[in-house]
């Protein structure tokens, strides 16, 4: 069941996309139809969130059992009573998983309207209530308390401070402003804080704002599995050479339980700021972060012993994640894709120096691990192809857990191969609402299966870095 229309793409952008997702190999293998069909359908999970939101349990500081009681009690009181499960996922033991409620179709829509941003919008869609940067427009006299239907301009046409907007605009539900229309559009600059208290969603999932801060990270769940597949152990030397905003540097830090030592790098300073805010956060001590290009991340030259970060030298770290920028293609929803193709095949290259650099700071008989979020062939299973190819000392690895599907056909990779590489394929689940009814009828194990597959899109491969080669 489609609610949303199916994700936009420049028409260079789609044209791209049309011949990745029938390519050759990928057309012998399922035959022209059933691609087809893979491909329409990805488009139209693309435009919807994943059907259930995925939370990642500080461990560090509490057990999964005792944030999971409180948890529950949160939901209550944000539903009013509504029994909504959380649910523990059998292979991850350190997420909890809540399922969404909607699309709902059956909301009365408000004479008065506030429209946001594209990415506002998505994150209202995943349980966020409006801040008012979000806000673009109102209508005319929208004043504080009053009930209003929120909309998202996801083409980004509409002009800051309208007083009516009649582009493409996707309704997100309705709730009460916190502010007045002048007071939002206020000349003594932009205001900060909440603009619209959400009370009906179209998709019901709770808030995490200011919700447990200490015990909880809203992650998504490929975004979990890479840290687990990594498998970092204590003591050991880490590299997360692209960390922001440091979801998985405190996930690793977590896993280690706190002991050894995790350096993440960003190269733009506000971001790795945002690693170091979530480390104390979370009462992690063994994360060092640095603003630097993982490009230039390796010396040529010896350096100081006292020296903490980078450049490195040859041969620095026990294991090394690589969660390279990328088109990012695969983030859920998204209702319109802006960047062009020059932007789309850009990442390529940018990829293949970060990984280069990554096979060099890594020890012999340590791990690599490559993902991204996006979903094309140049950025994920040719990676693997070249990094195969370029790099004699790389073996594939089997994953651990090992929760999505399979790599795509299409870059040349052998089958035995692609069995060991991840791709999470939203096109792999039914694009189905959740009602309370049935949610009642569900099984915790039907549920569980659909968080592993209705999720963004996202790829994993794992190397090791044999000795002697």
């Amino acid at each position: 069941m489609s609610f949303f229309p199916k994700i936009s793409f420049q028409h260079e952008v789609e044209e791209y996309l049309s011949k990745v997702f029938r390519n050759n190999e990928l057309i012998t293998a399922l035959g022209t139809k059933e691609a087809e069909s893979k491909y329409q359908s990805l488009l139209s999970h693309l435009s919807h969130p994943p059907a259930i939101t995925t939370v990642r349990v500080n461990t560090n500081l509490a057990s999964v059992k005792h944030v999971k009681k409180l948890l529950l009690e949160e939901i209550q009181k944000q539903f009013k009573g509504t029994c909504v499960p959380v649910l523990e996922h059998p292979q991850l033991r350190d997420i909890l998983l809540i399922p969404a409620i909607g699309p709902r179709q059956d909301l009365k829509k408000y004479e008065s309207e506030v429209i946001v941003g594209a990415q506002c919008g998505y994150a209202v869609l995943r349980g966020a209530h409006v801040y008012v940067p979000g806000i673009i427009s109102t209508s005319r006299f929208v004043k504080a308390g009053d009930l209003v239907s929120v909309y998202s301009d996801i083409e980004g046409k509409c002009k800051r401070g309208a007083k009516e907007f009649e582009g493409v605009k996707v309704f997100l539900g309705n709730g009460i402003s916190e502010l007045s229309r002048s007071d939002i559009f206020s000349s003594h600059g932009r205001m900060t804080g909440l603009g619209v208290r959400m009370t009906e969603p179209v998709y019901l999932s709770p808030s995490f704002d200011s919700v447990l801060p200490s015990h909880l990270f809203l992650q998504n769940l490929p975004s979990v599995v890479v840290s687990h597949v990594l498998n970092p152990q204590p003591g050991e030397r880490i590299l997360d050479m692209c960390a922001a905003p440091g979801g998985k540097t405190t996930h690793l830090a977590t896993l280690m339980r706190d002991q050894g030592e995790v350096i993440a790098m960003d190269k733009i300073a506000n971001k790795v700021k945002k690693i170091k805010q979530n480390a104390q956060l979370l009462q992690l001590n063994c994360i060092k972060a640095f603003c630097y290009d993982g490009t230039k991340a390796l010396s040529a030259e010896k350096r100081e012993d006292k020296q903490e970060g980078p450049p490195f030298l040859p041969e620095s770290f026990d294991r090394v994640l690589l969660d390279a920028p990328c088109s990012g293609m695969g983030q859920r929803p998204n209702m319109a894709y802006s960047s062009t193709l020059k932007e789309v095949t850009s990442y390529q290259p940018l990829q293949r120096k970060l990984f280069t650099v990554a096979v060099a700071l890594l020890k012999p008989g340590g791990v690599l691990v490559y993902s991204t979020c996006t979903i094309t062939l140049s950025e994920n299973e040719e990676q693997v192809a070249w990094a195969l190819e370029t790099f004699p000392c790389l073996q594939l690895q089997p994953q651990e857990p090992h929760i999505g599907g399979e790599g795509m056909r299409g870059a040349g990779l052998a089958l035995h191969q692609l069995k060991l590489l991840q791709r999470f394929d939203p096109s792999a689940g039914t694009l189905q609402g959740t009602d309370m009814e049935s949610l009642q009828d569900c099984k915790e194990e039907d549920l569980v299966s659909l968080a592993n597959k209705d999720c963004i899109g996202f790829f994993i491969a794992k190397f090791m870095k044999l000795k002697g080669k």
